[in-house]
């Protein structure tokens, strides 16, 4: 197959750094004999406008979208599709019908990878963070039948919001803890998830969380995957925690967006593989 403008996408946020996405979705597509590229763009928010502009002038098949764009790049597509509109977030972005169509992967990742862990039904979970990822995860746990979500945010706007969200359009339990200095998890919680871009590239960052306090019978998640076992996820393992890495679901998030731009179902053990080969694990 001969490339084009057309078998491109791209991934756009601020700043990215090395991508391992890029490298996980071009073994895919090699490994599907596909002849595509995945460019990885750094895009400030001023620009972001001007960048969405441009995937179309150059017939770009779509993007994903990662911090801090997921809420903002809502006003520049074409359309939502229903879950990205009830999250009010978008990561991934393909044409329909000429139109670019903004869909949401985060939460279905995450929750795909959280259940072959364990069930999220009828547990009480705490969300770290109110941001894009946060509120896709929370839409999706509270579609999978949680019984309970405190979300933990130091703007308590943005906390409130997401807050509403949930208990008005997907009818969950859900409240809102400002969040100052180290939080205490109480010990109700099944799931607590951290959702926020501390430790990003960052293996010595410090999530404000009291680790010390932390019960064995947690299941401790990280969204972030670069590097896979954040300081975070470290002390929590220390502390008997269950633990879920940002990697599992970058793979189920990926393999998702692959098949929405290409027809094609993924090899997943392929982007696992990748991924752990980009990260030499």
């Amino acid at each position: 197959m001969t490339s084009s403008l057309q078998d491109i996408v791209c991934c756009m946020g601020q700043p990215l750094g090395s991508n391992p996405t890029q490298y996980m979705m071009e073994k895919a597509f090699i490994a599907a004999n596909l002849d595509w590229r995945y460019l990885t763009l750094e895009v400030s928010p001023e620009n972001l406008p001007a960048a969405v502009v441009g995937m179309k002038a150059m017939g770009f098949r779509g993007g994903n979208f990662a911090s801090p764009h997921q809420v903002a790049v809502v006003d520049y597509v074409d359309r939502l599709t229903e879950s990205a509109e009830l999250i009010g977030a978008v990561n991934c972005v393909h044409i329909a019908d000429d139109n670019y169509v903004g869909e949401n992967t985060d939460g279905k990742g995450f929750l795909q990878a959280l259940q072959e862990i364990s069930d999220p039904a009828d547990k009480k979970v705490v969300i770290l963070g109110a941001g894009g990822t946060a509120r896709a995860i929370g839409v999706e746990l509270a579609l999978a039948g949680v019984r309970e979500i405190v979300v933990a945010n130091r703007s308590t706007d943005r906390g409130q919001a997401l807050v509403d969200l949930l208990q008005s359009r997907v009818k969950v339990a859900a409240s809102l803890v400002e969040w100052k200095n180290d939080f205490v998890v109480d010990e109700e919680t099944d799931l607590l998830v951290q959702a926020t871009a501390i430790g990003l590239r960052d293996a010595r960052a410090a999530v404000p969380v009291d680790t010390e306090l932390l019960s064995d019978r947690l299941i401790v998640a990280d969204v972030i995957h670069n590097p896979p076992r954040t300081k975070f996820l470290r002390e929590a393992a220390k502390r008997g925690c269950t633990v879920l890495d940002g990697v599992a679901m970058l793979v189920n998030q990926a393999a998702r967006d692959f098949s929405i731009w290409t027809g094609i179902e993924p090899d997943k053990s392929i982007m696992r593989e990748s991924v752990e080969e980009f990260f030499e694990l």
